[in-house]
């Protein structure tokens, strides 16, 4: 029996699917759609030609990425949807990909010239037949790995790539993230992807199945006949459909299964998260530097009054925000001598998010060393004015002592890339005035006793940043960052959800500070206390475990990754070599004048067959 769905119902339902994964991710985070929603697209593209299938998956992904990072839109207006359209470009290629992987053959006959020998002809473009139990299994996995494998490309390319919007994610709350321990967020992705192929697979199925049973009832003369054979197509449709069913309840349910350890395994810190805010949202949130810097410093000064009178534990170690202080505390002493103030008040050492240039003069000093910590070597000093975003600690009594820059500076964020050529589409890129350069160290920071993993902001969505910090020795993570440029958009909440998977994939409490929230002190197994409303000034003190054993997916690094884009690489390869092998195959019947079985029309004189639609009308 062969699906044939309308031009109109695929487009339907690949759009459906990017609008069911987009509200999957916070807000309002029913992460339990996601599956459904590649499940959309897997059902769109079953059975199209590859340029059907590249629109479709790029009307999916601009639906998804259009709604998903509309706060990218939030100030600079339209122009930012261009990061969308170009995250689309991937999701047009795994339509392209998984219609590959789900291209088979149907049993039937070579021709009239060889009609008694068996052989196998190519299902017709735009129509989709039932695949056996197995095949329709090995069909679902091959459409995770392809959709897995794109994730891992769009997060690479180009300009060091963008994987916000991966679907590990969006299951910080879902039984699922447990996998992250395993195999890290590919493996997340992969398996969410392959449990909405696989009831895609069921429910073409079972439409293909109401479509013959239809057909059968219209074409037979006996009324009693359809029913004599109900039973026993049901029992074929149950048997092939329930191998696909338990594929995707044991990927969705898994991840409970799999240990998320919290004991503290290198003692404990007490650590702090100063959310002091803008005065203003906004891309101007800091015209008014000074201002976010005496934020800082106040919410400081008043956690010190806090301790002094009981009612508050004494941190350890005390983590602002990125962007803390805009204002260069090398080159402002004024800036210098209020984070001292913050500093001396708290007694415990600072981590300040701020910016800085140049090594002499106006920067750090010659001497201090970019992200080394306490295990630094020569060669790794900021240049003269060369703008870098910094995690710096400030200790009480000595000042600065070690700094991390950040390795991948956001682009179109924090630097334009080819800025003549960009500035002829729009002249938001000079929105960015100074381009910043990354730092070249992972950011290790040995703190109060303790060795922490600096993550700044965007940089907590990549798996190579995180996976250094982790196995360069990291207990604790932390992950300042600065929202205030997406105003009360979702971005916060998608944010914190990345850092959420994280501390389950890496086995490692997180600290995720925000100038403006949404901020929270994250466990190892994904949960959060209590967190912070948005623009509103706030601490959170809590004692965290640090520790130090390694998940499989922080000992496999990016291998799991690479294992299911090859995976899914070899799939898609696999359907379109069985694809040249059917159209050789009706070349031959052609040659030999047997053209009633080509799908794409009957020949010259030939009766063309009828072929059931899933309506159950003759196609």
């Amino acid at each position: 029996m062969l699906l044939r769905p309308s031009p109109l119902a695929r487009a339907a339902t690949a759009a459906l699917g990017g609008a069911l994964v987009a509200v999957a991710f916070p807000e309002p985070g029913w992460w339990w759609l996601a599956a459904p929603g590649v499940g959309a697209l897997v059902a769109a593209v079953a059975g199209t030609r590859l340029r059907t299938a590249a629109l479709l998956g790029l009307l999916h992904g601009l639906v998804l990425f259009g709604v998903l990072l509309r706060w990218t839109a939030e100030y600079v207006g339209p122009v930012a949807y261009a990061l969308a359209v170009a995250e689309a470009l991937f999701v047009a290629l795994t339509g392209v990909l998984v219609a590959l992987v789900l291209r088979r053959r149907t049993p039937g006959t070579a021709g009239r010239a060889r009609a008694a020998t068996p052989a196998r002809r190519e299902v017709p473009p735009g129509a989709w037949a039932p695949p056996g139990a197995a095949t329709a299994c090995l069909q679902a996995v091959g459409a995770g790995a392809v959709w897995t494998g794109a994730e891992a490309l769009r997060g690479r390319f180009p300009f060091g790539g963008f994987g916000w919007g991966r679907l590990a994610f969006s299951q910080a709350d879902a039984p699922t993230v447990g996998l992250a321990a395993l195999g890290g967020a590919p493996l997340v992705s992969f398996a969410v992807a392959t449990t909405g192929a696989a009831l895609a697979l069921v429910l073409l199925h079972l439409a293909a199945a109401v479509g013959e049973h239809r057909l059968r009832r219209e074409e037979t003369s006996h009324p009693a006949g359809p029913s004599s054979t109900a039973p026993r197509a049901l029992a074929r449709s149950t048997a092939r459909v329930l191998p696909p069913l338990v594929l995707a309840a044991l990927l969705a349910a898994g991840g409970a299964l799999v240990p998320r350890p919290t004991a503290a395994e290198a003692g404990t810190l007490v650590v702090a998260a100063v959310q002091g805010d803008v005065p203003e949202p906004g891309l101007d949130f800091n015209a008014e530097r000074r201002a976010v810097l005496d934020n800082h410093v106040r919410a400081t000064e008043e956690l010190a009054d806090a301790v002094a009178a009981g009612r508050a534990p004494q941190p350890d170690v005390v983590v602002w925000p990125e962007n803390a202080s805009d204002i260069d505390p090398f080159a402002n002493a004024d800036a210098a001598d209020r984070i001292e103030e913050a500093v001396r008040a708290i007694r415990a050492p600072v981590l300040v998010g701020t910016l800085v240039r140049g090594s002499r003069g106006t920067g750090l000093p010659a001497d201090l060393e970019a992200g080394t910590g306490s295990t630094g070597g020569a060669g790794d000093e900021l240049e003269d004015d060369e703008l870098r975003n910094v995690v710096v600690v400030w200790e009480p009594g000595e000042g600065p002592t070690q700094v991390y820059a950040k390795r991948h500076p956001v682009p179109f964020g924090e630097y334009v890339p080819h800025r003549d050529f960009f500035r002829l589409f729009s002249d938001k890129v000079d929105l960015v005035r100074a381009d910043m350069v990354p730092g070249e160290r992972p950011g290790l920071l040995d703190v109060a006793g303790a060795r922490l993993g600096a993550l700044i902001c965007f940089e907590v969505v990549e798996d190579g940043l995180v996976d250094d910090v982790v196995r360069g020795g990291a207990e604790l993570l932390v992950v300042p960052t600065n929202n205030a440029t997406f105003g009360f958009t979702d971005e916060s909440v998608q944010q914190l959800a990345i850092s959420r998977v994280r501390a389950v994939e890496e086995g490692r409490a997180v600290v995720h500070a925000s100038t403006v929230g949404v901020s929270a002190v994250i466990a190892p197994d994904g949960s959060t206390g209590r967190t912070t409303e948005l623009f509103t000034p706030d601490v959170l003190v809590q004692e965290v475990p640090l520790r130090t054993s390694l998940t499989p997916a922080a000992r496999a690094g990016a291998w799991p990754e690479a294992a299911l884009t090859v995976l899914g690489a070899l799939a898609a390869l696999v359907g379109a070599l069985g694809g040249r092998r059917a159209r050789a195959g009706r070349s031959d019947d052609d040659g030999d004048g047997a053209a009633d079985d080509d799908p794409h029309g009957p020949g010259p004189g030939a009766r063309r067959a009828r072929v059931p639609s899933a309506a159950g009308g003759a196609a």
